[in-house]
């Protein structure tokens, strides 16, 4: 059920992301808690990322009064410095935090992953909101395969092990070439179970 429930959302999103697309994207910038400037431009099926190119991002909007959100931080810890070679996390606190409380925070909990307060990534937060059509709930995790185009949307906490799941499924996503006959990519296996 659980397959059935993660397929179908990430269909979803992802035909959202698509039909909600425009000829222009935006290019909107976000800043970590380290004052690093990220540029983030969006695409047809998702979005790039400056800097992260060839890398699987999983771009998670949680809060700091959020009890999922707070038991997930150790897992990320975790899977980042694990796949810190093809991994990069991307935290974005919507509960209200600012910058400096942001930092604050990361430094509380060990965070070894990029965390950013909404006060610097407001344009993002609210494209998301308009390309997936997130109402707010949280943990919210997009998971971007290493050419930038969303594979995997899921409201809700993800047990560490479909987490390392999907991080091996989206590693394995070749890179993209020109479409010949001979040179077709198989789809990704999107259904992540508990």
């Amino acid at each position: 059920m659980i397959k059935k429930i993660l397929f179908t959302t990430l269909f979803l999103f992802t035909t959202i992301f698509a039909v909600e697309s425009t000829p222009t994207q935006p290019v909107m910038t976000m800043t970590d808690t380290n004052g690093k400037t990220y540029k983030v431009q969006g695409t047809e099926q998702g979005l790039k990322i400056e800097g992260l190119e060839g890398k699987v991002i999983f771009l998670e909007f949680f809060g700091h009064k959020c009890p999922p959100c707070l038991a997930s931080i150790p897992h990320l810890i975790k899977l980042q410095k694990k796949y810190k070679d093809t991994l990069v996390i991307i935290s974005i606190e919507v509960q209200g935090y600012n910058t400096a409380q942001a930092t604050a925070f990361v430094k509380e909990k060990g965070m070894n992953y990029i965390v950013v307060s909404e006060e610097t990534a407001s344009e993002l937060v609210s494209y998301i909101q308009q390309r997936a059509q997130w109402r707010g709930s949280i943990p919210f995790l997009v998971a971007l395969d290493t050419t930038g185009n969303v594979q995997f949307v899921q409201a809700g906490m993800l047990p560490e092990s479909s987490l390392e799941e999907l991080i091996t499924q989206l590693s394995a996503t070749p890179k993209a070439t020109p479409s010949t006959e001979s040179n077709k990519t198989k789809p990704i296996d999107r259904n992540i179970s508990k």
